[in-house]
């Protein structure tokens, strides 16, 4: 029997959750069901949770006092349930530390390919990263085997998709990185018209850096991508 991966779903719609809770467990996946912010907080620590998806207006904690609490370093990939059509919610959870959104109402097969497209990409990444234990470069070190990242040999807290965009923009020091891979690669989908997902996340890879490096090491080559600098003169 393949094994079941283990979803967390906060959300105040109990329809929604029934109706998911038979979809997905059709689909091989086992769902715990939250229907308020507190209790989910409280769940979302658990280890053998794979994946969360989170909404965002609910009772007792909202959707992003949940991610608040979470502090933007859980591994666990969250997938944030929003209004369609207001940026705003998608932005701020980004921010926060959400690792992607879908807009309500959605469609259960794009729900579903959103969510193996996530947990397809975590498996590659940790299958890869156990051939080359550390990435080291420009003061940045990636230990794959703890998961540790440090800054100028301080420890930085990241989340699994910024882990994972770092990880990307390092091993492709130097060159450029366009939003558009990093989002196929990393969220495990194309790049949408208008997404500022991508840019989100580097800019709070960038936020957790800049404590311990007052020198930018990822530049912006606008309408291209990012580059990671390797720390070279040549590289500005």
């Amino acid at each position: 029997m393949i094994n079941q991966k283990h979803i967390l779903l906060i959300d105040d719609d109990q329809e929604l959750a029934e109706l998911l809770t038979d979809y997905l467990g059709a689909e091989n996946f086992t769902v715990t069901c939250c229907f308020d912010g507190v209790s989910g907080l409280a769940q979302s620590y658990q280890d053998n949770i794979d994946l969360i998806l989170l909404d965002v207006m609910m009772p007792g904690l909202n959707g992003f006092e949940v991610l608040k609490a979470l502090g933007g370093k859980h591994k666990t990939p969250i997938l944030m349930l929003t209004a369609k059509g207001d940026d705003a919610d998608r932005v701020l959870g980004l921010e926060l530390g959400a690792d992607d959104y879908l807009a309500k109402p959605f469609h259960h097969k794009e729900l579903l390919a959103r969510i193996n497209a996530i947990l397809r990409r975590i498996a590659i990444v940790e299958n890869n990263q156990t051939i080359k234990e550390q990435l080291s470069l420009n003061q940045v070190v990636i230990d794959h085997t703890t998961r540790i990242v440090t800054c100028h040999q301080q420890a930085i807290e990241l989340t699994g998709t910024e882990y994972q965009i770092l990880t990307l923009l390092m091993e492709k020091h130097g060159t450029i990185v366009s939003k558009e891979h990093i989002s196929e690669q990393v969220l495990g989908r194309k790049l949408l018209a208008f997404d500022r997902s991508i840019d989100m996340h580097v800019s709070n890879i960038r936020r957790k850096l800049l404590p311990f490096s007052p020198l930018d090491k990822i530049k912006t080559v606008r309408g291209a991508g990012y580059i990671f600098l390797s720390g070279k003169p040549n590289d500005n």
